[in-house]
């Protein structure tokens, strides 16, 4: 059992509490109770939508739903949620029902408060070591901490809550300009069948219809199968699906090599897709010759297409519906290369297919930019948890 030092200072504290003293250190076990549910909810009883959340161990914060008031657990909110298998930390700060098996509900006692302690152990984690189950691990991990009646627990609560807030709401800015994207690129392209769009810039208002053919038409996309030895990919020119950055695509930020064996070959100004549900967002113009995983499309573009234009077609929810509609699998489905071919390409003439890209790119800019700002906010509050809690304490 690890022995607690007399007391520990953290690295960064509120003036109001500087002459305060050491803070104590206690075994986790020792400043919780567990508390059991009624029931756990199999995954085959998860709604899309009801009154109640159900929580599990996986990252996300909400699993599914439920109406059922027999599963709700029952106890003094807010409650802290481990993940035995995961490590994943989660605050409950109402009624909810455990998802399958795989948490322990933690009620702190009275010497500590639920979202400091939820803080803390965020600060602090537990490092998951394969799919085993932590929680004895958890029970003797030293945990520092204020006396709760000076009221500096509450300070740091109320302190890192407002950072909390702050990321919210860029969170919230953020979701509300990709659904501004989604909504503005539902009117600029086609609805399937139809040709022009409901929205058209004032200078092609009498540009005529759109052309629609096949993706995988003469003069449209061809797609490459070409291979590459291994040894011939220069180290940072091989792409995988799982690296593709979110919704714009890219190169790993690390320099990788290929697996032993061949990739496929692309060139400067191929677009590089994914025919795997999760991935069907990640498309990238290559901007240099390289090879790339089998899970990788490589799609050649003829002389009438703008790429940037394609590019945006095969990122919007008309692209991805119809690459499902043929998709096999059930826990990683994957679109059908015949499929993908088929698509309904709506194609008016390049210089309005480059005004579209223009106006979406410039949103896509946008939500990128706010996605670091998010980021940014998100280390700030990493490294002010690491100066708040004290992290050697035994």
């Amino acid at each position: 059992m690890p022995e607690a030092k007399a007391g520990v200072v953290p690295e960064l504290r509120f003036p109001k509490f500087r002459d305060a003293g050491p803070w104590e250190v206690k075994r986790l076990g020792e400043l919780i109770n567990t508390v059991a549910p009624p029931k756990k909810l199999q995954t085959t009883e998860y709604l899309p939508g009801g009154q109640f959340p159900i929580i599990d161990q996986s990252p996300s914060e909400v699993c599914g739903w439920t109406d059922d008031e027999t599963a709700l657990v029952e106890a003094d909110f807010p409650l802290v949620i481990f993940g035995d298998h995961t490590c994943v930390v989660k605050l409950a700060e109402g009624p909810f029902a455990q998802g399958a098996d795989g948490i322990k509900i933690l009620a702190p006692s009275s010497e500590i408060e639920a979202r400091f302690l939820f803080l803390s152990l965020q600060a602090d984690p537990i490092e998951q070591k394969g799919y085993k189950r932590h929680f004895s691990t958890l029970k003797e991990k030293l945990i520092p901490f204020p006396r709760k009646d000076t009221g500096e627990q509450q300070k740091i609560v109320d302190c890192l809550g407002s950072l909390d807030d702050l990321i919210r709401a860029e969170e919230g800015r953020l979701a509300a300009l990709r659904a501004h994207k989604t909504g503005l690129m539902q009117r600029l392209f086609p609805a399937p069948g139809q040709t022009p769009p409901r929205l058209r810039f004032p200078e092609f208002r009498h540009a005529g219809p759109w052309e629609v053919k096949r993706l995988g038409d003469r003069g449209i996309a061809r797609f490459i199968r070409d291979r590459v030895a291994a040894e011939d990919v220069p180290s940072g020119h091989y792409v995988s699906t799982v690296n593709l950055l979110p919704d714009f695509g890219g190169l790993s930020p690390e320099p990788e090599k290929p697996p032993p064996g061949s990739a496929i070959a692309y060139r400067e100004g191929d677009i590089l897709m994914s025919n795997i549900r999760p991935y069907l967002r990640k498309v990238w113009v290559a901007d240099r010759t390289g090879g790339a995983s089998n899970d990788v499309l490589v799609a050649r573009l003829g002389k009438s297409v703008v790429k940037s234009f394609l590019s945006q077609l095969l990122m919007s929810e008309r692209f991805i519906s119809h690459v499902m509609d043929g998709a096999k699998g059930v826990k990683m489905p994957r679109g059908d290369l015949e499929q993908i071919q088929d698509f309904a390409v709506p194609l008016p003439a390049k210089p309005e297919q480059q005004k579209i890209a223009d106006c979406l790119t410039a949103l896509d800019d946008l939500i990128r930019a706010q996605g670091k700002t998010i980021e940014a906010l998100k280390a700030h509050k990493t490294g002010l948890m690491q100066q708040l809690f004290p992290r050697e304490v035994g």
